[in-house]
C-alpha cells in the first residue's frame, strides 16, 4: 500500500494537539490522511469511505483481507447503534451503555458459538428505535447457537424474551423469590407477578392533565446554541412544566440540557448582584431572571463516608434524635439530641467510630468490611443504646425499613412526612442506616427528589421566598427501575412540577416522554449527523411529526396504544 512521507528532517517533535501520535507518526499518510484523521471520524464516516474504497494492482493485493475485517467491524459497531461514534473517542467518556454495546459488537464479530453472554441493562441510554437494533443484535447472537442472560426492565426486552425469571415480590428483604417464570404471556397470568401485571395492564397516558403551553406560558429561550454538536439552534424551554430532551444517541441531550442549560444558568443565577452574564456555548438565554434556583439531581453517590445513609441526608434523622433525647430515660440522664448522633463522639460506637462496619486491611488483597463486634453494627456505644422509644434503640430504628418506620413515626408529622416521599418513589425496601456507598445510581437520585420534595408545601406555595421557582435537571432518571417504580417516579415529577417548579427530563422511557408538557426532540441522528432541533412542542405535536423525528414515530404509535380512555 502506498503511503505518503512528509520530507521535514530534523526538526523538532511539536505538541500533538490532542492527537496522541508524534510529528512523524503524525505525517504518514494514506490518501493525503493521517491515521489519527482517520480515527477522528464517525464510524459511520469510516464505513462510507472504506465500502467505497477503490484499489488497484498491490494496494488491492495487500488491503484485501484487511478491508474485509475493517469493513465487519465497523459494519457491527454501527449494527448496535454506534455509528455516531468516533473511534478515536476517549474510554472514559463513554456511558456504561455504549462501553457495553462496543464490548457486544466485538463478540459479534468473534463467530463463537456455544457461548453464554450476560448482560446487565444493556438498554440503558438507547432511544427505542436503537432499543429495537440491539435486540435484532441479541437475537442474531442466539441464533449462532450461544445463550444470553440478560438482567433488565425494558418491557421490548421482556416481551421478546424467549424464558423469562420474574424475582420478587417486592425489593430488599422483601424480594429474592422466584414469582414467575416462562414466557411473557405466562408472566400475565401470575397473579403474584407485578411484572406480569404491568405487561398485561401498561400504564395509561395521561396520568395528570397536561399543563398548556402557549403564548402566555413564561418561557427560556435559548438562543444560537453551538456547543459540541449543536449547531447554532435555538429552543423554547417553558418555565412551571415538564419539559422532556429527546433524540437517538448523541444527538446533544446531554449538551443542551446540561452543558448548556444547566451551567449557565446556575452561573447568571449564582452571580454577584450587578456583574455581567457571560453566557457559554449560546448566545444567551433570555428569561433566566424567573429561575432562583438550579439544580441538577444526577445519580452520584449521596454520601462519601460510611456513616452517611438515608436518613441523615433527607435530614429526618435530626427529628428522630429529638425524640430520642425527650424520652424519660434520656432526660433523667441528661442526653441531648447529640448524644444521638453517630458522626460524633459521646453517644457512639466508638470502636467503628459510627459505622456499624470495621474495615481490616488484608496485605496484598482488597480491604474488607466486616460487622464491627462492638455494637453488633447498630453503631451506638451501649449506653446510649440502654435509651429506648416504643421499644426501640436508636440503633434498632436505623435497621428498620422506610415501610416499617413509616407506622412506627406516624405520631410525628415531619418524620412521616419524608417516610412517606420515600415510600412513595419506590424506596420502601431500604433500611434508614444503609450506608450511602452502597446504593445504587437511580436509588441516590431518588433520595435526592425525596430531599426536595420534602422542603416544599403543596397548597399551592412556590419554594422560594421570593417568588422564583427551582429548575431541575435530571439526566435518565429511569435508569435501573422496574415498569412500576417508573409511574411512581413521574407521580413525583408531577408533585414537583405542581409546587411551582420546572422539570427537564433527559429521557428515552415513553412512559416519562409522554406525560411530558414539552417535548424539545434533537437529531435526526446522532454525532455529526445530529445536534439540530427536530421538533419542539407537546407530545401530540411531535407524534404529528413522525415523518421526520425519530421520537414522534414512535410516540405516536405508544399514545394509540396507551392514551387513557
Amino acid at each position: 500500500m502506498v503511503v505518503e512521507r512528509s520530507s521535514r528532517r530534523g526538526k523538532s517533535l511539536r505538541a500533538c494537539a490532542g492527537q496522541r501520535l508524534n510529528e512523524i507518526a503524525r505525517n504518514v499518510r494514506f490518501r493525503k490522511q493521517s491515521i489519527a484523521a482517520l480515527t477522528a471520524q464517525s464510524v459511520s464516516s469510516m464505513r462510507r469511505l472504506f465500502v467505497g474504497l477503490k484499489l488497484q494492482g498491490r494496494e488491492s493485493a495487500i488491503a484485501r483481507d484487511v478491508l474485509a475485517e475493517i469493513n465487519s467491524r465497523l459494519a457491527f459497531l454501527e449494527e448496535v447503534g454506534l455509528g455516531y461514534l468516533a473511534l478515536d473517542r476517549s474510554a472514559p467518556t463513554l456511558s456504561g451503555g455504549e462501553a457495553q454495546r462496543i464490548r457486544l459488537a466485538a463478540q459479534l464479530g468473534s463467530n463463537l458459538q456455544g457461548v453464554c453472554y450476560i448482560l446487565d441493562e444493556p438498554t440503558i441510554g438507547l432511544h427505542p428505535r436503537d432499543n429495537r437494533i440491539l435486540l435484532d443484535t441479541l437475537a442474531r447472537l442466539a441464533a449462532k447457537g450461544n445463550s444470553l442472560l440478560v438482567v433488565e426492565h425494558d418491557e421490548d426486552t421482556i416481551r421478546r424474551a424467549d424464558h423469562v425469571i420474574d424475582l420478587g415480590p417486592g425489593a430488599g428483604t422483601r424480594g429474592g423469590q422466584v414469582v414467575a417464570v416462562g414466557t411473557a404471556r405466562e408472566l400475565q397470568r401470575s397473579a403474584q407477578s407485578v411484572t406480569g401485571r404491568l405487561l398485561a395492564h401498561p400504564l395509561r397516558h395521561p396520568i395528570a392533565e397536561r399543563r398548556a403551553v402557549n403564548g402566555r406560558s413564561p418561557v427560556l429561550k435559548i438562543a444560537a446554541a453551538s456547543l459540541h454538536n449543536l449547531r447554532r439552534q435555538s429552543f423554547r424551554v417553558p418555565l412551571g412544566r415538564l419539559v422532556v430532551v429527546t433524540g437517538v444517541s448523541g444527538s446533544g441531550k446531554s449538551t443542551l440540557a446540561r452543558d448548556v442549560l444547566h451551567d449557565n444558568l446556575r452561573a447568571a443565577v449564582g452571580r454577584r448582584r450587578g456583574a455581567k452574564v457571560s453566557w457559554q456555548g449560546c448566545r444567551e438565554i433570555r428569561g433566566w431572571e424567573q429561575v432562583g434556583r438550579v439544580l441538577e439531581v444526577d445519580q452520584t453517590p449521596i454520601g462519601k463516608t460510611p456513616r452517611s445513609c438515608p436518613a441523615t441526608y433527607v435530614g429526618f434523622w435530626d427529628a428522630i434524635r429529638r425524640v430520642f433525647a425527650e424520652t424519660p430515660e434520656a432526660r433523667m440522664r441528661g442526653y441531648t439530641a447529640s448524644r444521638f448522633s453517630f458522626n460524633t463522639s459521646g453517644g457512639r460506637c466508638e470502636g467503628c467510630e459510627g459505622q456499624g462496619m470495621r474495615r481490616i486491611e488484608m496485605s496484598f488483597l482488597p480491604d474488607v468490611r466486616v460487622i464491627c463486634d462492638t455494637c453488633g453494627g447498630r453503631r451506638f456505644n451501649h449506653d446510649t443504646l440502654t435509651v429506648e422509644y416504643k421499644g426501640k434503640s436508636a440503633g434498632d430504628v436505623l435497621k428498620m425499613s422506610v415501610d416499617d418506620a413509616v407506622e412506627f413515626f406516624a405520631a410525628h408529622p415531619r418524620i412521616h412526612h419524608a417516610l412517606r416521599l420515600l415510600q412513595e418513589v419506590g424506596l420502601g425496601y431500604l433500611t434508614l442506616g444503609q450506608q450511602s456507598p452502597t446504593l445504587s445510581g437511580g436509588e441516590a437520585q431518588r433520595i435526592k427528589l425525596v430531599t426536595e420534595l420534602s422542603k416544599v408545601s403543596y397548597v399551592g406555595a412556590r419554594p422560594n421566598g421570593n417568588g422564583h421557582s427551582t429548575l431541575y435537571v435530571l439526566d435518565e432518571p429511569t435508569v435501573g427501575l422496574h415498569m412500576a417504580d417508573v409511574e411512581k417516579l413521574i407521580r413525583v415529577l408531577h408533585r414537583l412540577v405542581d409546587a411551582g417548579n420546572t422539570v427537564v427530563v433527559i429521557e428515552h422511557d415513553l412512559d416519562v416522554i409522554a406525560e411530558a408538557d414539552w417535548i424539545i426532540d434533537l437529531g435526526p441522528e446522532g454525532g455529526d449527523a445530529g445536534g439540530r432541533l427536530v421538533v419542539q412542542g407537546a407530545p401530540d405535536d411531535v407524534a404529528r411529526a413522525a415523518r421526520h423525528s425519530h421520537t414522534g414515530k414512535v410516540l405516536r404509535a405508544f399514545l394509540k396504544e396507551r392514551s387513557a380512555r
